[in-house]
């Protein structure tokens, strides 16, 4: 008998993988945590049916949330991750020796100890002496802090239900309080190929801009998620991802990286004329 996890991409398109084994699953105040061995992608990390991350993949979506700003402003120490309970963004940003203190900010303490259990490659990461694990919201937590950060990484899932709040003005807002003067804000913007997730994508950035002096989009292609395009937006004070790029300096600290180059740094931030003018159009309204 075959078993396979099926997620819904929209409501007329389905994304289906073959299963070997249910690890895990539980019922949490904030989600419903699944993981499961597949056979093409390696573990599967879901919440609320809705793939996170993939053992096969995952280092696509993690590396492009850090390195694009790591490379355009060489000068970061301290960064706050909102989320990043697998510990992938955190395996990205410990490779940096420069790095002071990674505050890692995430609501629901079972799914730190999910992912402990199940992905332990990725989240050895977190015991990094530089980083500090703090189970708080994420939202009150930034409310909190002034002129605190360098750089913030929202790694969080789905721009509905409960993580609705980490798209809004005002959160973009607190954000834009609790980074210092050349600071910068990364945000995961969902795939802007079905019209649900688009809408959602436009109106985040737009409410960016209304906040953000410098503020890019870019893409990434990761398989397992809906359609495999995929949107990042940098958006910052003083910092221009490209203008500002020291891609040589970069590469002189010669890390690891399966994904991220100098060439990609650049190519990440041409977009097909559809996104582009789907964010001209919110602009314009």
């Amino acid at each position: 008998m075959e078993f396979w996890f099926t997620e819904e991409h929209s409501d007329d398109v389905r994304f289906s993988m073959r299963i070997k084994r249910h690890l895990f699953s539980r019922q949490t105040p904030y989600q419903q945590i699944d993981i499961f061995e597949s056979v093409e992608f390696g573990k599967v990390l879901i919440l609320d049916d809705s793939v996170v991350i993939t053992e096969k993949d995952e280092f696509i979506y993690h590396e492009m949330m850090v390195h694009v700003a790591m490379a355009a402003h060489p000068a970061i120490t301290n960064v706050l991750v909102v989320g990043g309970s697998n510990g992938g963004v955190v395996r990205e940003l410990i490779k940096y020796p420069n790095l002071i203190r990674i505050d890692v900010v995430e609501a629901d303490e079972e799914l730190f100890r999910a992912c402990r259990l199940h992905f332990p490659k990725l989240t050895k990461s977190l015991d990094d002496p530089r980083v500090n694990i703090r189970v708080s919201d994420g939202m009150k937590y930034v409310r909190k802090h002034n002129g605190v950060y360098d750089l913030i990484l929202i790694d969080s899932t789905d721009p509905f239900g409960p993580n609705e709040p980490l798209f809004t003005r005002e959160f973009y807002g607190n954000c834009f309080t609790a980074l210092n003067a050349d600071g910068i804000l990364v945000t995961q913007q969902e795939s802007p190929f079905y019209p649900k997730t688009a809408e959602a994508m436009v109106k985040a950035v737009a409410r960016m801009r209304q906040l953000f002096p410098i503020v890019r989009v870019y893409q990434a292609h990761i398989p397992s998620y809906p359609s495999g395009l995929w949107l990042f937006s940098f958006a910052s004070k003083t910092i221009h991802p490209f203008h500002d790029l020291e891609i040589r300096a970069w590469e002189a600290l010669k890390l690891s990286t399966r994904y991220y180059n100098g060439d990609i740094h650049h190519g990440c931030f041409a977009l097909p004329n559809t996104i582009k003018e789907d964010l001209l159009n919110e602009t314009q309204r």
